[in-house]
Parts: C-alpha cells; structure tokens; sequence
C-alpha cells in the first residue's frame, strides 16, 4: 500500500523551510520511541536493519529490505524515508522495478546512491548514475508522484572524497530529478556549506555520526535536512556489548544497572506512560 497523500505531503513540507533532524530507527520498537519523542520523520538505515538480522550494511537482500520497510512504514504515523541503498539492481530498468516495490511499503520518501560495491570502481560511470536516478524518478511519477527521492553520492564513504567531483554528481541528480541531495560522511563545514551552495534552492541532506557539529549550525549553513544513519543503532550495541561482556569476562552485573527502568521502557509500548523526555 502506497503512503497517504497526508504523508506525502507533509513530508515534503518539511523541505521547504528551515531544518529538521529525520533520526533513524532500526526496528519497529526504535522507531515507535523515536516518534514518543517527537520527530517529525523517521528515517530507515541499511546498516541498523542489516545488524539486526546478524548480517553487514549491504547484505541485505531486496525482500527482507522491503519487509523492513513495510514494518517500520505501518508502526508509525509519522513519514518514513527508506535507505533504499542502491535500488537493489545496477541497471536502471531494473532500478525504476524495485523502486516501483519500495513505493507499496507505505514509504514517504526514499534515496538511490551511486556506489557499485566494487573495490576497483567504487562509484558508478557518472552516465549510469544519472540514468538510474532518472529510472527512480520514473517510477515514482508513474505512481503519483508524491514519494520524495533523494540522490545519494557516496565518493566520501567510498574513500574519493572529491567535492568537485561530489558536486558534479548532486548537481545531475537534482536536473535528473531528485528532490534532495545527500552525500553522505563529509568532512567538515566548509565542505557541506559547499554542497548547500551549489545545489541551492534543492535541499541538501547531512548525516552526522558523531559530535561534530549542532543541529543550530547546520541550519545556519542552510541544510534542511539531518539525519544520523546507524548512529543510534550503534549506541544500542555499544551498551549492550558492554555490558553483555561485563558478564561474560568478570561474571558481575553493574552494566546492567545503566538500562532504562522496566516500567518506562514497558509502558512506552503500551501506552501508559508518556516516553517524552
């Protein structure tokens, strides 16, 4: 089932002006504590999801992505975008296919990236990266129109972190028709003020995996949009290996006095109590 056109639209409404943060849930539990705290939007992970089903960022395969999806899309009643990593696919048909399936999860947005997965060329020929936003794009008119796509380029994950290049790229995605534009691990202000600049009036997407930066910065930069990938996922697993190795090495228990208070967690899902801080 397609979004609601309420979704989509308020989804698209929070890119017009100003700057908010889109965190990222990795299961239906996260994403429901996510929205009891207020946010706006949610935003899905490739690498979170993966974790949970014990497998590495990008190893899912489409089903269990869509699956994903669907579950986080239907838990909440706030938009959800989907970390669609590469469509799935590399030719653009089948692009447009997949993300044509991905528009039936109930999702409110979603981002194409241009890595390839191959050591050698890890970003695809400029030409075809184009060509499969463009296949995106396509999909998601030929259904209404609503989902909001961003294009991803991925040169700083990569490890060819060039803003020339990187701006190129974002520049042909917006005229191929992306609504935002995302490169991702960036290197600092200048650089992402850069990219804000270059592709202005677009919205410009900035992920924020540690603490570097405000969110009061950003949007004095002009992003509009913040997410923090697997950023909360790893919080989790930080604690929980923590402490899970506290008892595996010293046989004692103090990690386990840092959780959250049963009946707060517990009553978040049940709704009596108010999870807002």
């Amino acid at each position: 089932m397609q979004a609601s056109t309420d979704l989509t639209d308020r989804f698209r409404d929070l890119h017009r002006a100003g700057c908010f943060v889109i965190p990222n849930p990795w299961d239906v539990g996260s994403a429901k504590l996510l929205v009891g705290l207020g946010f706006k939007a949610l935003a899905t992970t490739s690498s979170g999801s993966a974790w949970t089903l014990g497998k590495s960022d990008n190893r899912l395969a489409l089903d269990e992505a869509l699956a994903h999806l669907a579950a986080v899309a239907s838990s909440v009643d706030v938009p959800v975008n989907a970390d669609f990593e590469g469509g799935f696919a590399v030719e653009p048909d089948e692009v447009a296919q997949n993300v044509a399936r991905a528009i039936e999860t109930g999702i409110a947005g979603l981002s194409i990236e241009d890595s390839s997965g191959d050591p050698t060329e890890p970003l695809f020929d400029f030409g075809l990266s184009v060509a499969r936003v463009q296949a995106a794009r396509r999909a998601i008119d030929d259904r209404g129109g609503g989902v909001l796509l961003t294009g991803r380029c991925e040169s700083y994950v990569v490890g060819r972190p060039d803003l020339a290049e990187t701006i190129r790229r974002l520049r042909a995605y917006a005229d191929a028709g992306a609504d935002c534009l995302y490169a991702p691990r960036l290197g600092n202000l200048d650089d992402i003020a850069a990219i804000v600049g270059a592709v202005a009036p677009k919205p410009v997407n900035v992920l924020v995996g540690s603490d570097f930066t405000t969110v009061a910065a950003l949007a004095d930069l002009g992003v509009r949009r913040i997410s923090v990938g697997g950023g909360l996922a790893r919080v989790a697993w930080g604690a929980f290996l923590q402490a899970a190795a506290e008892i595996a090495k010293q046989g004692t228990f103090s990690g386990l006095n840092r959780g959250i208070a049963f009946a707060e967690i517990d009553g978040a899902f049940s709704g009596d109590d108010d999870f807002r801080s």
